[in-house]
């Protein structure tokens, strides 16, 4: 679709917006929300008809693109033939979907239970391991982001969860590796495993094994940076909690459906957790949807015993056949597949090159359509671009760097001193290509900050 420039109409709509909607995760008055005009597969434009490579796929949901026609159509479909239906009933959407996702999902993880997204499928995953353990407590990394209701915000490790932090949620936080930071003084991935493990099971021993019920972490950390685990870690996590009972958990909010190049990132590291939690690209985000996937063992602990929890719209019609849907599309068309390729032979090659280039890259990190650039003010000392959690002026050589990705037509995913390279997971070579250029002429501004 070729943009059709209409300032007023956007001034109009950027009015309402003002005046109206109150933003998440903002300053209300300090912000400028883009008023956008309509999207199409990896691009979106404004309403003056600049179009923009979308790097960060709206909140790295949409997988598959922008208004992908055959779920368009399949959500017309469902509309026409049951808009909505409670969840306590059989319906046919519902019921496929969970049998396509449960046919996806590793190991045994064959019962689905619905949510709207992905904070209260954690929030619902957490409830499962209390109840299923009869144990309070939760552990979780710092370098992590898990959503913003009450339970889930609490569980997260990075700063959003500062101000609405009860410290009486039950909620202990530990390191998780990170070799390019690492709080363990490792050198190898082979150290930064054993002793991130070490430094795990000793916050178990500490904290009482017979009172944690669950330890939750992202496959792979998204927000927080895109961070994949060492070699043997998640295994090693595995081994633990069999060890003292507790239940494992994965969140695959933003790791799930096809982004790292497989359908969950469970399956390139071979483990298998208890309970898994997803959202975003189960349907691309086309309409509301997440859940959870539950092991045999913790289904059966409700089998007779009512789980004491629901969502007034948990499985609804539209957002299953959205996912039914969507999942079609990722095996027809190879999607999947085509994130895991490109991801090899265009985007791990070509961040590459730019890192070369630019003294502001510390280090390039990724698989699939997940990838992040690290972002340094030094090579050698690996001092971060901004400092941690930077705000106003503070933050100035990140903001820097976006406006000037924007200038050249990309729209780009930065948090604190990343850069996230997570475009749709069906994006084609010359997209890809597009974007790199854009990221490159960015770069150079990023890199007038650096010593």
């Amino acid at each position: 679709m070729t943009p059709q420039p209409n300032p007023e109409a956007g001034a109009a709509v950027k009015a309402a917006d003002r005046a109206h909607v109150f933003h998440s995760w903002s300053a209300q008055d300090l912000i400028d929300p883009l008023a956008v005009a309509g999207a199409e597969g990896s691009y979106f434009w404004d309403y003056d008809g600049k179009r923009y490579l979308d790097f960060t796929s709206g909140l790295v949901y949409t997988n598959i693109g922008y208004q992908h026609p055959k779920v368009v159509a399949a959500i017309q479909e469902q509309a026409a033939r049951m808009t909505t239906f409670a969840p306590a009933f059989a319906i046919e959407a519902r019921s496929e979907a969970a049998r396509l996702i449960a046919e996806r999902t590793p190991g045994d993880l064959d019962k689905i239970f619905f949510t709207n997204g992905g904070a209260d499928a954690v929030e619902h995953a957490v409830r499962m391991a209390r109840l299923h353990t009869g144990r309070p407590k939760v552990l979780s990394a710092y370098r992590s982001y898990h959503g913003g209701t009450e339970q889930a915000v609490n569980i997260t490790g990075d700063p959003r969860r500062w101000p609405s932090d009860s410290g009486s949620a039950g909620v202990v936080h530990f390191w998780a590796p990170f070799l390019y930071r690492s709080r363990f003084y490792a050198e190898t991935e082979e150290q930064e495993t054993a002793r991130a493990l070490e430094h795990l099971e000793t916050t178990i021993a500490f904290e009482g094994p017979g009172t944690i019920a669950a330890i939750i972490l992202e496959t792979i950390p998204g927000t927080a940076g895109i961070m994949l685990p060492p070699p043997g870690y998640l295994a090693g996590v595995r081994e633990l909690c069999d060890k003292y009972g507790i239940v494992f958990v994965l969140d695959e909010v933003m790791a799930g459906f096809g982004r790292t190049g497989e359908w969950f990132a469970a399956d390139l590291f071979g483990v298998v957790p208890d309970l898994m939690t997803f959202a975003k690209g189960v349907n691309s985000g086309y309409v509301p949807l997440g859940g959870v996937a539950i092991s045999a063992e913790i289904a059966e602990t409700f089998g007779k015993r009512p789980y004491p929890g629901g969502l007034t719209y948990s499985g609804h019609p539209l957002a299953c056949a959205a996912a039914v849907a969507t999942i079609g599309v990722m095996a027809e068309e190879g999607v999947v597949e085509n994130a895991r390729r490109l991801g090899e032979s265009v985007v791990g090659p070509g961040l590459a090159e730019l890192a070369a280039r630019h003294p502001s890259v510390g280090e390039v990190r990724g698989t699939g359509m997940f990838w992040a650039l690290d972002l340094v003010k030094n090579r050698e000392t690996r001092e971060p671009l901004v400092p941690y959690n930077a705000a106003g002026e503070a933050n100035a050589p990140m903001a820097a760097f976006a406006a000037a990705a924007k200038r050249n037509g990309l729209w780009p995913f930065v948090n604190m001193n990343r850069t996230h390279v997570v475009p749709p997971c069906n994006v084609t070579e010359a997209e890809l290509k597009e974007g790199l250029a854009a990221l490159d002429t960015a770069l150079s501004t990023a890199d007038e900050y650096t010593e």
